[in-house]
């Protein structure tokens, strides 16, 4: 295993915690945008439809998903900018 990878792990650790909570504010934000409550549902609310829980899903994990690869991705740019060499 290279050592740029090994030395990439904490940071990688570190990132994926904050674009966690980016993501999260990121959907609370949007999910109020889109004009439902302030509490986006949760899978075992019986008042909330079935659409409005897999809306919610989906738009969650696009989210998340979108945010870890931009977070992901400005790490390792980030690494090999300092470093010289692409952690991956």
């Amino acid at each position: 295993m290279k050592a740029s990878k090994i030395a990439y792990k904490p940071v990688g650790l570190a990132l994926g915690a904050v674009s966690g909570m980016l993501a999260g504010a990121a959907f609370k934000q949007a999910w109020k945008m889109i004009g439902h409550d302030d509490d986006a549902p949760d899978a075992t609310d019986e008042d909330r439809t079935w659409q409005e829980i897999l809306l919610a899903a989906a738009l969650q994990g696009a989210i998340f998903a979108i945010v870890k690869a931009t977070v992901d991705r400005a790490g390792a740019t980030t690494v090999r900018h300092v470093t010289g060499t692409w952690p991956g």
